[in-house]
């Protein structure tokens, strides 16, 4: 049984048919998923989500890209939404240098005032890091953020970074990419993380895997990734189930 920690079902490309998406990802053995939301609209739809299927849960914050949106009020809607039982963590939160939208130093409050909320809340947090490994690395450290720890989400880092992820007592989690045929780096990386830290996830509808890339993405291909996991670990994909299932239930506390 398989458990895709970061889906985008809430997304547009799902609106016609989310329905027969989650059947698939049933077929083949995908028991469990994590529904993201990360503004407005995406929040007050992965919350429908979550009270429509029972093996969906949720975790809601502020994408960074979106972070010169965000107000007070935002932050507070979010708090009072984790009352709910199946809101499991907060994020995706972090750092977008690649997108201009919103300032560095605007995503970087942003960043922390979702840090602090989560520590108040008492809620692990999924991590969003694309061009700013550095300074999401420090602010995860500063914020105290190894207190809740959570899920470096769709790594795609060097051996190092990985390492001070692991040390803030982080997971690491793997999507599509890692099955891409120019991915040497990030296999290698997946290879040397140890079992009890190693999550898997879609990340749908985008980076969809080997042989789909650049085609919409959904939960059924989580199989994917854990069949190449299991291969650069060297263990049945039953195995790397049951591994990843056990980790993602403890840090979701399922």
């Amino acid at each position: 049984m398989l458990f895709d920690t970061h889906t985008h079902l809430n997304a547009d490309q799902f609106e016609t048919d989310c329905a027969e998406v989650i059947e698939r990802a049933k077929q083949e053995g995908v028991s469990r998923m994590v529904v993201v939301g990360f503004d407005r609209p995406t929040i007050t739809r992965a919350m429908e989500i979550i009270e429509e299927y029972p093996e969906i849960y949720a975790s809601i914050g502020w994408h960074p890209v979106d972070a010169i949106d965000m107000t007070e009020g935002d932050l507070n809607w979010i708090a009072s939404l984790t009352k709910h039982p199946k809101v499991v963590a907060l994020g995706e939160m972090g750092l977008d240098y690649h997108w201009d939208k919103s300032p560095a130093e605007v995503q970087k409050v942003v960043f922390r005032k979702q840090i602090q909320l989560a520590r108040k809340l008492d809620l692990p947090i999924i991590i969003h890091n694309r061009e700013a490994t550095n300074d999401v690395l420090a602010i995860l450290e500063e914020e105290g953020a190894r207190d809740v720890g959570g899920i470096m989400h769709c790594f795609s880092a060097d051996w190092e970074a990985a390492k001070r992820t692991l040390d803030l007592g982080f997971y690491l989690s793997f999507g599509g990419p890692v099955t891409f045929k120019n991915a040497n780096e990030t296999r290698e990386v997946a290879k040397n993380v140890p079992l009890d830290r190693l999550l898997i996830e879609t990340d749908c509808p985008y980076l969809s895997p080997h042989p789909y890339r650049g085609k919409r993405n959904e939960p059924a291909r989580v199989k994917l990734v854990a069949e190449q996991l299991a291969e650069l670990h060297q263990l049945s994909l039953e195995e790397l189930a049951e591994i990843t299932m056990r980790n993602a239930n403890q840090l979701f506390r399922i």
